[in-house]
């Protein structure tokens, strides 16, 4: 699996869990660091709830941090400290002919300046153009602009997606699809999304949906490079960050097995620890959820035991015998490839596990620390190794 911090095996001398911590915590900081940023022009009608949807989609609340740095008289720059992100946002689209003239130069403008450079932080990525489908109409001159703009943006080829904002009603949203479709404007997608759930009445609320539709389409239309960007910023979609973690854990527990591809002696166990730092600290930015000493070394000692000195440790190691018996992967002091490959793999879905009750708000991070929060540790990653075991 490729990583931004490539880690020298430690010295066995050096193996104990307060080394690994502090080397996962060292990794998962320069991982987090390095992500390309993600640039995203929104534009619209003034009224269409794009700082809704900006909110909704993304971490940190970009949308309310203040009116940006002004970029041109009708584009402003919305960045948040240490989120890899910036939201180029419209303004004042509907106020005549000329300025949405202007705001449309300004974007093709935009986009040509950041090409200019051949840096991938300063490319602007894709496009949203918000409608708000409780207006049940759209104005031709949207149409034409939509149009034009897809023409004008022919050679940086800059994905566009029309999202349907405040789309209440799901049959006036399709209808409004489907007739934007019809149109063949040379757009990616076209997104119905209710943003926030709406209340009809005491007894009645629409909820919120689409969200998760469009950070698929925008994960399926951004480059590779920015795929842990996508991911570490939105907090619309779980579903789309644990297909991401998933991803890394598979491809480090293939680098895993491949390292103990010949029987590996316990006390050689090491060779493998920095990969699966680099599957924790990538696992960590997919989320995006802050982390501390205190949450690695309960992911650490829950899955080593205090006795072991390793994240593939004696300890561990010794228990797959009990976990997994008759699997073949434990001879004779030494561990397999696919020994491995599995424990490498449970140690994955287990802080997978642990992420996705934060992020759901099921547990805290001071949670993950607690002696319940180890013992849950503990459980997920046995869960893991019996389930995936061969």
């Amino acid at each position: 699996m490729e990583s931004n911090n490539p880690i020298n095996p430690l010295n066995p001398v050096e193996m104990n869990i307060s080394t690994v911590v502090q080397k996962t915590l060292d990794s998962i900081s320069e991982k987090i660091k390095n992500l390309n940023k993600l640039n995203i022009i929104v534009a619209g009608k003034t009224g269409t709830g794009k700082s809704t949807l900006i909110n909704a989609v993304f971490r940190d609340k970009l949308a309310t941090t203040g009116i940006g740095k002004p970029v041109t008289d009708h584009l402003r720059r919305l960045t948040k400290e240490d989120v890899p992100l910036a939201i180029y946002d419209t303004r004042g689209f509907e106020l005549g002919k000329e300025v949405q003239m202007q705001v449309k130069e300004e974007i093709v403008s935009t986009i040509k300046e950041g090409l200019l450079g051949n840096d991938i932080n300063k490319v602007i990525h894709c496009i949203w153009y918000c409608i708000n489908t409780a207006s049940n109409r759209i104005e031709p001159k949207e149409i034409e602009w939509i149009r034009e703009l897809s023409r004008e943006d022919s050679v940086a080829k800059v994905p566009i997606i029309i999202v349907l904002t405040q789309s209440i009603s799901k049959k006036n949203a399709d209808q409004m699809r489907q007739m934007l479709l019809d149109e063949n404007l040379g757009v990616v997608q076209i997104i119905p999304v209710l943003a926030e759930d709406y209340v009809i009445n005491e007894e009645y609320t629409v909820k919120s949906f689409g969200l998760d539709t469009l950070i698929k389409v925008m994960g399926e239309a951004l480059p590779d490079e920015l795929k842990d960007t996508l991911q570490n910023v939105q907090i619309a979609c779980l579903a789309e960050k644990k297909k991401r973690a998933q991803k890394i854990v598979l491809a480090a527990a293939a680098a895993a097995a491949g390292e103990g591809a010949a029987p590996i002696p316990f006390a050689d166990c090491i060779v493998l620890i920095p990969t699966q730092i680099a599957m924790i600290a990538n696992i960590t930015a997919i989320f995006g959820l802050p982390v501390n000493k205190s949450v690695i070394t309960a992911i650490v000692s829950s899955t080593v035991g205090s006795g072991g000195a390793t994240v593939l440790g004696k300890t561990v190691v010794a228990n797959l015998a009990k976990l997994i018996p008759g699997a073949g992967t434990v001879v004779g002091g030494a561990i397999s490839a696919g020994t491995a490959g599995l424990i490498t793999v449970a140690l994955g879905e287990a802080y997978i596990g642990v992420m996705t009750l934060v992020f759901n708000g099921e547990m805290s991070m001071d949670d993950i620390s607690s002696e319940k929060g180890k013992n849950l540790i503990k459980d997920l990653f046995k869960q893991s190794l019996k389930k995936n075991k061969k």
